[in-house]
């Protein structure tokens, strides 16, 4: 290792006190409204079992190498996911123009959390509508009703949005031990013990067997190519990878701490979430004769008919929605994080101000997925609606994109006793595993991901 690069061998924000801080942090990064709402739907859609099993084929032996290859090059840089890349281009090839990648990165998260904070509010609203019992023995009609009511009320989703912007820049404004640590260590915490009362709940139902038979009974006849690249998708999507999140949040791992170990411990949690989300949900879908296969709204219209027509409803939704909020929120926290980062770094502004401003963007920009649901609603161009193009351009285009330039730069870029220095090639086979799905399987899966979305394959 060059001189420079000795130098900057210490992160600038601190860093997490201990491995267990760094996997609650990661974890509850990559734990969100992918893995709450987006799984189960999925998994309805798509079978069930069959769907499951890929899945889980998918998140271990491509999202764990990817992860793994954003996290040392986030330790290895210490900086922010720009100067990082630059850095780390400048001492691999001579060339600085991997910037663009940390850059890409950082516009990604930016934009992911400036319609993520939209649709986290919701869940506030309904944290509060399941407390006064609106849904108490509410028909079908009326529950679309008030989903509808909530999300065409600029004014309704607009405070909402304000207020999980203000809940979301308040613990970034803190810093890394005192904001974002101390915020997992209580809401990851909070967030499993939520779903294990819940999973309690769920199993009393009389449905739970079904449940269970649905969600892990492999049932191939009913996978189809494209649920295999909705797997695929969603495996590499739930981990919160090529958004900067993971490679900020790296820069702050002590060096002493096993990277291997600790996005292996991620992985685990993250995946476990998503089951333990499944075993909630499809027991009571099932126990109220609904249809596993009600797409997004199975969360915020079909769980809401099912939670007012069963004993004890109104406590088991408010903690629903209540397990939802947290894990959008802890997501949040990750998203606004890199670009926090950069503008202290090559601004040189404090915490403080550099949070404020990029919240506030953030939260501006956000008012335009607002009115994308409300008033400008029909107001469309190329791929739908401001919030249509938004997300599709984010979550199917640059995330795969940032994905793939961060695997190929690790596995093809970066020397071999680069990425040893991170990883620990004592680990032998594990080593020489993690190399190869970096360097061959990673790429060609992203690639196919990248090639789906945008229609080509």
């Amino acid at each position: 290792m060059n001189e420079r690069a000795a130098e900057r061998r210490r992160s600038l924000h601190g860093e997490w006190t201990s491995r267990l801080a760094f996997i609650l942090a990661l974890a509850g990064s990559a734990v969100g409204l992918g893995n709450i709402w987006r799984f189960p739907y999925l998994a309805g859609e798509n079978g069930g079992g069959a769907f499951v099993l890929v899945y889980l084929l998918f998140v271990f032996g491509i999202g764990l190498p990817i992860m793994m290859a954003e996290v040392l090059i986030g330790r290895r840089g210490r900086r922010n996911p720009v100067t990082t890349m630059q850095l780390l281009g400048e001492e691999e090839t001579g060339k600085s123009g991997w910037r663009v990648v940390g850059g890409l990165g950082v516009v990604t998260g930016f934009l992911i959390l400036s319609f993520y904070s939209v649709i986290a509010g919701w869940t506030i609203a309904y944290v509060f509508e399941s407390a006064s019992g609106a849904f108490r023995n509410a028909g079908a009609d009326t529950v679309a009703g008030i989903f509808q009511s909530l999300v065409g009320n600029e004014l309704a989703t607009g405070g909402l949005h304000t207020l999980f912007m203000a809940l979301t820049i308040g613990v970034v404004v803190l810093g890394v031990e005192q904001g974002l640590e101390r915020a997992v260590r209580i809401m990851m915490p909070a967030l499993i013990a939520l779903l294990l009362v819940l999973l309690g709940y769920s199993m009393t139902t009389g449905s739970f067997i079904e449940g269970l038979v649905f969600l892990f009974e492999p049932r191939f006849d009913e996978l189809s190519g494209a649920a295999v690249l909705d797997a695929l998708g969603q495996a590499f999507f739930t981990l919160s990878v090529g958004m900067g999140a993971v490679m900020t949040y790296g820069a702050y791992l002590p060096e002493n701490e096993s990277i291997p170990r600790s996005c292996l411990a991620v992985v685990s949690l993250d995946t476990s979430v998503a089951l333990l989300a499944g075993l909630v949900i499809f027991p009571i879908v099932f126990a109220n004769g609904l249809d596993p296969a009600s797409g997004p709204g199975l969360v915020f219209q079909s769980l809401p008919l099912a939670f007012g027509q069963m004993p004890g409803g109104v406590i088991v939704a408010v903690l629903f929605f209540v397990l939802l909020m947290f894990a959008a929120w802890t997501s949040a926290i990750s998203l606004m994080e890199p670009a926090v980062a950069y503008f202290m770094e090559t601004r040189g502004f404090t915490r403080p101000k550099a949070a404020l401003l990029v919240g506030t963007t953030i939260w501006l920009l956000g008012f335009l997925t607002v009115m994308s649901f409300g008033a400008w609603s029909d107001v469309t161009f190329w791929n739908g609606t401001w919030f249509d193009n938004i997300d599709y351009l984010s979550n199917n285009v640059f995330l795969p994109l940032g994905g793939l330039a961060i695997v190929v730069f690790a596995g093809w870029i970066m020397a071999r006793n680069s990425t040893a220095d991170e990883l620990d090639p004592a680990a032998g086979r594990g080593y020489r595993f993690w190399r190869w799905a970096a360097r061959y399987v990673a790429p060609v899966a992203v690639a196919l991901v990248l090639l789906n979305a945008v229609g080509i394959f």
